[in-house]
């Protein structure tokens, strides 16, 4: 039997996080050869530390690859971030562009040939979730812990609260009662600051963002609140400590709520369905929990590379259904073409929508009029009971 009084723990970063750049960085290069060539194959990781950044991987595309404008592109997203610091600057950190094409063993695999659809750009398992904890469907702690940052990033960038920096965590333990959560017990949250400010300045100027990011009544006591427990926090980002694309891939989904594949997302293009298949996946699982055919429901799909179709489809709601999983799975086939073509073209992924992505989650955000988070629309709720019902 589950249970149902208990506290759980998920985090978040901010965009100024070492891996946050790094996972920006990599979308936005995704991003910019997607603007000039759609089919693009991109798979760029990116690494970065005290005034270095090193982009690396494997690219096939009409559009601008050069060094020079890669480089321009990483510097770009650092400007936008807000790093202007001596030990990681937009202007002055060194770039170092080892991008090179795509092997043909997998490009043969992944292209379409004669009869043959696109394959999967390599075997693997990716997973899906929705709850009914939040009005994004999301968990509830890992929703505030991305809400706390949004609020933050927006204080800083705005003005309004000039003493931040870029580089900050969240972290926020909730209050579960009959498997609903209540309240926050415990937060915590480190934030990079201006010199020659205190912490009760920062914890002053921080203080009300954290409250007004709850709902009404669920603010832990001072006692468990913990902002900046280490002390000053000056040096951060890059300059602080490494950062790298794709190691932050939990704070992207679900903050530990429910399984991961284990593959990341940024940096690669739509056929790669490490990222593909995962929002296919988040998107039928959103719209069996929007069809109030389940309270929470996983969704499981696998790929072997160069094959078009899923190997399987999972479906578990958690004994919170009212429809038989094993229809569930077969309508989730009937609904959606889950091939890495079906789902590029079905969520048009083709597009320059990724770098928007990198932070505050790939998840529970709201879809965009140009196609950005077209996975978490619940256009499918009428073609779901339609199958099932």
């Amino acid at each position: 039997m589950a249970r149902s009084n208990y506290l759980f723990t998920s985090e978040s970063v901010s965009e100024g996080h070492p891996d946050k750049i790094c996972d920006r960085i990599s979308d936005a290069v995704l991003d910019h050869l997607l603007s000039a060539d759609p089919f693009s194959r991109v798979a760029c990781e990116t690494l970065a530390t005290t005034n270095r950044v090193v982009i690396a991987g494997e690219i096939r595309s009409k559009g601008d690859t050069s060094p020079e404008t890669i480089e321009q592109v990483a510097r770009d997203v650092i400007r936008d971030i807000g790093y202007e610091q001596d030990g990681f600057h937009w202007r002055t950190a060194r770039i170092e562009v080892l991008l090179h094409d795509q092997s043909a063993d997998i490009a043969v695999g992944v292209d379409a040939a004669g009869n043959k659809d696109e394959g999967a750009g390599d075997q693997g398992i990716m997973f899906g979730y929705a709850c009914r904890e939040t009005d994004a469907l999301m968990p509830a702690p890992l929703h505030y812990a991305h809400t706390i940052l949004r609020n933050l990033r927006a204080a800083r960038r705005s003005g309004d609260v000039a003493l931040l920096g870029p580089d900050a965590k969240s972290q926020v333990t909730l209050q579960y009662e009959g498997g609903k959560p209540v309240g926050a017990t415990s937060i915590v949250l480190s934030t990079q600051h201006i010199a020659g400010v205190t912490q009760d300045e920062v914890k002053a100027a921080v203080r009300p963002i954290i409250e007004a990011s709850l709902p009404a009544g669920w603010m832990c006591d001072d006692a468990h609140l913990y902002i900046n427990p280490t002390g000053n926090f000056v040096i951060g980002g890059p300059d602080g400590d490494a950062g790298l694309t794709g190691r932050k891939i939990i704070v992207d989904t679900y903050g530990g709520a429910a399984p991961h594949g284990g593959g990341a997302f940024s940096g690669k293009d739509p056929t790669k369905v490490d990222r593909s298949a995962a929002y296919a996946a988040r998107y039928l699982a959103k719209n069996v929990v929007a069809a109030g055919l389940a309270d929470r429901c996983t969704i499981q799909l696998s790929y072997a590379i160069g094959v078009s179709h899923p190997l399987s489809v999972y479906v578990d709601t958690h004994g919170t259904g009212t429809v038989d999983e094993a229809r569930l799975e077969a309508a989730m086939r009937e609904v959606m073409n889950l091939t890495p073509r079906g789902i590029r073209e079905h969520l048009q992924l083709n597009k320059p929508i990724f770098a928007r992505t990198a932070s505050y989650g790939h998840f529970g955000r709201e879809p965009e009029a140009d196609g950005g988070f077209s996975w978490e629309k619940t256009d499918l709720v009428e073609a779901i009971k339609q199958l099932v019902l």
